[in-house]
């Protein structure tokens, strides 16, 4: 069968109703901001590394989208509208900010056991973003890993990199956003792709989702705490295992090292440190909570877990209270609390 060529007034019609089927959406904006909130979000985050900054530069985007939508002109989806102005509202916002580190990121080597810690709160640290706020289609565009590799690229090539590889995004569209050329934006799309390879980072790299084994692991991962058995959690950890956990500069390797520090610098004993479960950036996490001298529970620090198989190969131990209640978590625990309700 051949194909029949639309004729050149079907076409006009089409993209007029297209149009102004978009002009209607912008016409009712607080389910424009209900429908796009929680994708802007997961791209602000990705991009500031944020998750406070990151729900101030929505909220931007959606002034900005509001006051220019009489300007609206329907060549293109509401969505691409908002994810253009969204991303310039980013660029501008990080233009002469540092990037948002890890410790491990610092470039510092790992800390041995017995080495004094060190705060710095003079640095922005990265920000875990509570899966619940956000549209998590593709773990490996919102997991920590790869959010904190984007952190090592200039905010442009930052840009170019998420609007091609996580929004799928042609190189023609992204050059528009950005007021580039095509040929700017493939060059600067091979030049992010060449260090995130050189940090190890691919799609493969991703956890599918957690197996019943898993799911055991991570109980045993919370009882063990609950009792501060750090044998038992050094033996849930991978051979290489790593540990960092801003605003602390000190991050840790290997098995040894990690129990050291659990068993000699975490100030809670047994029964002291229960934790409630959550999950970051597509990843199983727990906030943990310590005891007070008046017996209740407050909270300590909010741990992002990366797995490995039937191991942990990677814990980020945020201490950022502020976090608990982005996350949902309550600010206190009773002192009769148990973890699995025991």
């Amino acid at each position: 069968m051949t194909a029949v060529a639309p004729e050149a007034g079907d076409v006009a019609q089409t993209q007029a109703s297209g149009a102004e089927t978009s002009r209607s959406e912008l016409g009712d904006f607080p389910t424009l901001t209900q429908r796009y909130q929680r994708e802007l979000l997961a791209h602000c985050y990705r991009m500031s590394g944020s998750v406070h900054e990151a729900e101030d530069l929505v909220q931007e985007t959606f002034l900005r989208a509001w006051k220019a939508s009489a300007d609206f002109e329907g060549r293109s989806s509401v969505r691409t509208w908002l994810y253009r102005i969204a991303t310039n509202v980013c660029l501008t916002n990080l233009e002469g900010r540092p990037r948002r580190p890890l410790p491990a990121g610092l470039g510092t080597p790992d800390a041995m056991a017995g080495d004094a810690l060190e705060e710095n709160h003079e640095i922005a640290w990265l920000e875990p973003v509570p899966d619940a706020a956000v549209v998590v289609a593709e773990r490996d565009s919102i997991r920590l890993a790869f959010v904190a590799a984007l952190q090592h690229l200039p905010a442009r090539q930052r840009a170019v990199l998420i609007l091609r590889d996580v929004l799928r995004w042609s190189a023609a569209e992204v050059a528009e956003a950005l007021d580039t050329t095509s040929a700017a934006v493939n060059s600067a799309l091979q030049r992010a792709h060449a260090q995130l390879a050189d940090r190890g980072l691919t799609e493969e790299t991703v956890e599918p989702d957690l197996d019943p084994g898993q799911q055991q692991l991570l109980e045993r991962y919370v009882d063990a705490f609950w009792r501060k058995d750090v044998d038992a959690i050094v033996g849930l950890l991978t051979a290489e295992a790593t540990w960092d956990m801003p605003p602390f500069t000190s991050w840790f390797r290997g098995p040894d090292s990690i129990g050291w520090l659990i068993g000699n610098e975490c100030p809670g004993g047994a029964h002291d440190m229960p934790m409630l479960p959550t999950r970051a950036n597509g990843q199983p996490a727990y906030g943990l909570y310590m005891r007070t001298p008046q017996g209740d529970f407050t909270p300590f620090q909010l741990q992002v877990l990366e797995l490995d198989g039937d191991r942990v190969r990677h814990v980020t131990a945020f201490f950022d209270h502020r976090l608990f209640s982005k996350f949902g978590l309550p600010d206190r625990l009773p002192a009769d609390h148990r973890p699995g309700g025991a």
